[in-house]
């Protein structure tokens, strides 16, 4: 048995919800590849506005 095969047995007895976070994965396995760089932008914006987005770093830069 292919592994097409062994997954698509896997799926059949799935309930629908778990069906859509699988479709979420093989989307992002399927893009990651394409357009990793700005995927990991995009995830990481939140993150990262908890260090950026304070009055001390807006007085840091404001000279520049």
């Amino acid at each position: 048995m292919t592994t097409a095969e062994l997954i698509h047995e896997e799926l059949r007895d799935l309930p629908e919800e778990r069906l859509s976070k699988v479709l979420q994965f093989v989307r992002l396995l399927k893009d990651s590849g394409e357009e990793s760089g700005i995927a990991c932008a995009l995830n990481s914006e939140a993150v990262l506005a908890k260090d950026w987005l304070t009055p001390e770093e807006d007085e840091a830069w404001r000279n520049l």
